[in-house]
């Protein structure tokens, strides 16, 4: 039973009561449209009458449109879908390498997508966001109705401060610059968080059944997001999500960002990954020019050596994702990031080094692979700016 914190509680007057059914309305029309108006009440227990007022908000909103379905002899039904025809979010996935820019409609789908090197320097790199943006909002004709930052770092939504060890990026407006310069609202949020919250809105089929499940972010570096109850846990000063950095080990092939050879990143990330294809393919000093994606590649045309590098790095990731289930019980474990395209050949050593980690009597937990494709971190500052269209009103 969940305690009502008095400080945040709204009362369920009249109007909240109407943008909670409005909120179910369009869930439905989301998730199972094409559908008709009796299909919704029949779903919902909600009158006809109160559905067409919904319908009819949300139309004039330009959320949804009517649809024509298929005859069966008589006049086609009107059917009710999401109105896609315009770009309504920009999503901005900042990461350590590049910076990726897209468009997307409401439902997810990427309609234009720019990209450039990310600068160590934030003016640099925030100017060219700010470029960027007004070019695709100026494409667009004023649909764009708000846009979404993801960054490998302690970001509080809140308060807009934010931390990224990378760069050594402290508090910088980044948020703040880009709302006035194109006059749009900006979420921004933890590269591993938005891309849970991408998996919850966004990712396959039966997550939508999970309310509580951990995205495990495997990139350069190694994040977790976590979604407890439908929604992501950020915890104080939205620093929660830090696995990465716990210990499972030691020797790790490579060191963390925070220079430890002990963490979990050490073992599990990408640069673990090309350490240990370094080392077995002998080159001088366990380096390697490769890039992670170069490994995948070798691994899928059949490599020895890129395979055994990756089912090592599977291992240990199973391990830390072993740890996580012994505390938090998940329903589900996603993993997510470029990984994803080797998953196939990994996800027998992931579940393995999991299994081995926790006591035996623990409920089974599903482990597996994303499919918001290789860069689930800008469906998740995309998920940013649309789950805001969808998420229900909150009474406690």
């Amino acid at each position: 039973m969940r305690r009502i914190d008095l400080k945040k509680a709204n009362a369920a007057r009249s109007d909240t009561i109407r943008d909670i059914n409005r909120q179910i309305v369009l869930n439905y029309v989301r998730e199972l449209g094409p559908i008709s108006r009796a299909d919704i009440a029949r779903e919902t227990a909600l009158q006809r009458s109160t559905i067409s007022l919904i319908v009819d908000e949300l139309r004039v909103d330009g959320l949804i449109e009517e649809v024509s379905g298929e005859s069966t002899g008589g006049r086609p039904p009107s059917l009710l879908s999401l109105r896609t025809v315009d770009a309504v979010g920009i999503g901005v996935d900042l990461g350590t390498i590049k910076t990726v820019m897209a468009t997307s409609d409401l439902a997810g789908r990427v309609l234009e997508r720019e990209e450039f090197l990310t600068d160590p320097d934030v003016k640099k790199t925030l100017a060219r966001i700010v470029e960027c943006s007004q070019r695709l909002i100026e494409k667009r004709g004023g649909s764009i109705e708000g846009i979404g930052i993801s960054l490998p770092g302690v970001v509080d939504p809140e308060t807009g401060n934010l931390y990224v060890p990378h760069f050594n990026w402290r508090n910088a407006p980044i948020a703040e610059t880009l709302t006035q310069a194109t006059s749009l609202p900006v979420s921004i949020d933890n590269d591993a968080n938005a891309a849970a919250l991408a998996e919850l809105w966004f990712g396959r089929p039966e997550i939508r059944e999970i309310r509580d499940f951990i995205l495990v972010l495997v990139e350069e570096g190694l994040g977790t997001g976590i979604v407890f109850d439908g929604q992501v846990y950020r915890g104080e000063r939205s620093a929660a999500g830090e696995f990465g950095h716990m210990t499972i080990g030691t020797g790790a092939p490579t060191a963390c960002a925070a220079g430890s050879r002990n963490c979990w990143e050490a073992f599990a990330s990408e640069r673990a990954a090309l350490a240990r294809y370094a080392k077995l393919s002998h080159h001088a000093n366990g380096k390697t020019e490769s890039t992670f994606r170069e490994l995948a590649d070798r691994a899928l045309q059949g490599e020895l050596v890129a395979r055994a590098a990756l089912k090592e790095t599977g291992h240990y990731l199973g391990v830390g994702i072993g740890n996580l289930i012994q505390g938090l019980a998940p329903q589900a474990v996603i993993i997510g990031g470029p990984i994803t395209r080797v998953w196939p050949l990994i996800s027998e050593e992931v579940v393995a080094g999991a299994t081995e980690s926790i006591c035996r009597g623990l409920p089974s937990t599903k482990i597996i692979g994303s499919t918001l494709g290789p860069e689930p971190t800008l469906m998740g500052a995309l998920s940013l700016v649309l789950a805001s269209k969808f998420a229900s009103v909150s009474v406690v």
